[in-house]
């Protein structure tokens, strides 16, 4: 892995992640991109996310079934946790195979800098967790991941996220079944995906407060699901809200619409007010253009090399 800013050692932000839980719900935004994770930490959201499908679609261009490799998503997560603070959580979709695959995955992503990773129990013709046509594997082989996880972790303050994608081709008891054995397991947060309205969200809610289980509820954009507020899903019992998708979503939204300004209008003049300027790039990233040589050193580059 070739990277030069400095990883947080393992277990630091998992420590720092479990500590944001005092002041809960705890809403996790997804990073598409390393500048993107500069400016959340700067308008001090707790955590960053790096969804398997924003990493698919924004830097690979290629759709959410399972083609992102261990080495692109450590990759990834080392530039993430790099460039900011604040805990990363990581999606590692169904951790690459079994349990010597996952157990080999958070070594790496734990090392990478993930202060929690993610793994769901989807089969490995994974796709999208609100589309039709999952699949998922036996409780049994999902139990087995757990285990391996949180076993291979270095430090037990790296966080252990299941998730169950059950609810999609199951009922709403199955799901709670699932999330009760994964939870005993040994998982530390609970990812119950794809529920499909308010009335799921309070029962599932009701169940994590009776289970003093810390759970996360996804409010992804166009999905099977209603857009609950942050406040509403913390009543309701949820520890933490995640949007995993919604800056590549701005972001690709404001790109098309800026492209086509641009055919139409032959200039960008129009568009100047939308824009990040110049200074306020050069002050999210920390650099003064007239000292270029204080970001090599923190790179530890030699300008001499």
């Amino acid at each position: 892995m070739n990277h030069h800013l400095p990883l947080p050692l393992p277990g630091v932000t998992g420590r720092r992640l479990r500590k944001t839980l005092a002041e809960r719900p705890v809403t996790v935004v997804g990073a598409p991109f390393p500048l993107a994770a500069r400016e959340i930490e700067r308008q001090g959201f707790a955590a960053i996310y790096l969804s398997g499908a924003a990493f698919s679609a924004g830097l690979l261009g290629m759709p959410d079934i399972g083609l992102i490799s261990q080495e692109h998503l450590c990759e990834q997560t080392a530039r993430l946790a790099a460039s900011v603070e604040i805990p990363v959580i990581v999606d590692a979709d169904t951790g690459f195979g079994g349990p010597d695959s996952v157990a080999e995955c958070v070594t790496r992503l734990e090392a990478a800098g993930a202060a929690a990773i993610q793994i769901e129990d989807q089969s490995d013709d994974k796709r999208c967790g609100h589309l039709p046509g999952k699949r998922v594997i036996a409780a049994e082989e999902m139990l087995e991941k757990i285990t391996a996880a949180c076993a291979a972790r270095k430090s037990s303050e790296t966080v252990i996220i299941a998730r169950t994608d059950i609810r999609s081709v199951s009922t709403l008891e199955d799901c709670l079944d699932r999330l009760s054995a994964y939870q005993q397991a040994g998982a530390d947060w609970l990812f119950p995906e794809a529920l499909t309205s308010r009335e799921e969200f309070l029962a599932v809610g009701r169940w994590l407060v009776d289970s003093k289980t810390i759970g996360i509820a996804n409010m992804t954009e166009f999905g099977r699901g209603p857009l609950l507020t942050v406040d509403e899903l913390g009543t309701a019992g949820f520890a933490a809200v995640l949007y995993p998708v919604t800056l590549l979503r701005l972001a690709m939204k404001a790109i098309e619409v800026g492209l086509e300004l641009l055919t139409d209008e032959g200039s960008q003049l129009s568009l100047l007010d939308l824009m990040q300027t110049r200074e306020e790039l050069y002050d999210l990233l920390d650099y003064d253009p007239a000292q270029p040589e204080a970001w090599r050193q923190r790179l530890g580059i030699d300008p001499e090399e």
